[in-house]
């Protein structure tokens, strides 16, 4: 085998099958591990023999995700609190593509957890990617009829939960800044101008840290929650608006190690939803 021109083929597909990966499992870690794992079988394989690379690794980093998601949805029902995807930051071209963005902002990504692990990836490949119900049917093993039939449950389900949120960039990052600045100061009344009456905010410590272990709703619960964050932060912290997922987001430093992240879903030019990690295991990507 030339390693050189295996190397070379894995590489074009990468970001694609992290991508896959990433929107299956909705975590950075475990997506960095299915690529490389994608990449250790593509590494034993005669590339001159496989006449469409980008199919058949797309085929084994969807399987080996379906596989690792099973097993994680077992440790997740142990989880300590509500289990969020893992931020990550994406580029401003991700940000720029309304559909592109959308099937990895983490409003969606939480949605996808009321899915199968084989219901999700036929979503994944079908509504983030393009991919046909013939290329999905070879790609999980299934027949087209089969593939068909999870593609409608899986949207029927998705669309029963899913909420419209604001899709312009510059208008979400204005309000990013207005409610970072808010957040920043703990002020109630400037927080509660920028959430909307019908607020959710839903925390992920994982038991590591203070975060609420159940969603707090309502304009005054969350404000008030959000205040005791910002109170509780680090001496010398700051917050940075970054694009995470798709859209602008703030990530809190203490120094170069990232404390807090946060995700603000809008409607109509407030937050209607706001998720917020800190579980410091959740935090790898958007390390300084």
């Amino acid at each position: 085998m030339n390693t050189s021109a295996a190397e070379q083929g894995f590489a074009e597909h990468r970001t694609l099958l992290y991508g896959v990966a990433y929107r299956v499992l909705g975590s950075v870690t475990e997506a960095e591990d299915v690529v490389q794992d994608a990449w250790l079988r593509w590494s034993r394989v005669d590339v001159a023999t496989v006449a469409d690379a980008e199919g058949y690794l797309v085929r084994v980093v969807t399987r080996l995700a379906i596989d690792r998601l099973r097993s994680a949805r077992v440790r997740r029902e142990h989880y300590v609190g509500p289990w969020l995807p893992e931020p990550m930051i994406t580029a401003p071209d991700v940000a720029e593509d309304v559909l592109l963005a959308e099937s990895v902002s983490s409003a969606l990504l939480f949605v996808l957890e009321h899915l199968s692990p084989l219901e999700r990836a036929v979503f994944v490949l079908s509504e983030a990617f393009g991919y046909g119900n013939t290329e999905i049917a070879r790609i999980i093993g299934r027949s087209d009829d089969a593939v068909r039939q999870i593609a409608h449950r899986a949207r029927k389900a998705v669309d029963e939960r899913r909420r419209r949120y604001d899709t312009d960039q510059r208008t979400r990052r204005q309000a990013t800044e207005r409610f970072r600045a808010a957040c920043l100061d703990g002020d109630v009344r400037a927080l509660m101008e920028v959430l909307a009456p019908d607020v959710t905010m839903v925390s992920d410590g994982g038991g590591f840290t203070g975060a609420p272990r159940r969603p707090i709703h309502g304009l005054t619960y969350v404000a008030r929650a959000i205040a005791v964050l910002s109170k509780r932060r680090p001496t010398g912290s700051h917050a940075e608006v970054l694009q995470l997922n798709g859209g602008p987001g703030i990530v809190v430093y203490d120094g170069a190690t990232p404390v807090l992240a946060m995700t603000p879903h809008f409607v109509d030019g407030t937050i209607a939803l706001v998720h917020v990690v800190s579980n410091p295991e959740k935090l790898a990507d958007v390390r300084r």
